[in-house]
Formats: C-alpha cells, structure tokens, sequence
C-alpha cells in the first residue's frame, strides 16, 4: 500500500534529502541556499501548494531542483522584498510611490 500525504506532511522525513540539494547548491557557489529557501521555492515553484504526492516523488522532485529553477526563485523573491522595502519607505516618509 503507498502512503498518500500533502507535501508538508512529508517535509520531517525528507529533511536529509533537502540537506543534500542545500550541500548541491553551496558546492555550485549559492552559499546563502537553506533548506528553508529549498522547501519554499518548490512550494511555489514546483508543487504551487502543498498537493498530495508519495514519497517517493517528493524525494525526486527535491532531487530535480535545477540551480536555474532555484535562481529564478530567488530573483523574484529580491524584486518581491525590494517592493516592499520601497512600499514601507514611501509609507514612512508620506511620499507616494
């Protein structure tokens, strides 16, 4: 019988494997990757959720995280924080955006 469980049910038993693409990624040069910042890009990027799956595809969908689609994450979230940081300052200051 295969177990089926949303993504975040998985997440305590894939934490070795989310190790292991964090090492990956710093061996590449992304010195700042966390698993964290692993879990959430494939949230949003590769699962959009927390969908049910088997263990086994989570394992290889963490294993199947290109640097690229890692990069493009990050690149978005910057842009996304930078919005806010000038949302906040123009807030503060009264000056429209």
């Amino acid at each position: 019988m295969e177990i089926i469980q949303t993504v975040n049910d998985w997440k305590p038993m894939v934490q070795s494997v989310l190790e292991s693409k964090v090492d990956e990624f710093q061996a590449m040069g992304y010195s700042q990757a966390t698993a964290e910042d692993i879990w959430v890009c494939l949230e949003e990027k590769v699962w959009k959720g927390n969908p049910e799956k088997r263990i086994h595809e989570v394992v290889q969908e963490i294993f199947r995280l290109s640097s690229n689609q890692y990069v493009s994450y990050l690149t978005v979230k910057a842009y996304q924080d930078d919005d806010d940081l000038m949302a906040s300052i123009a807030a503060l200051t009264g000056n429209p955006e």
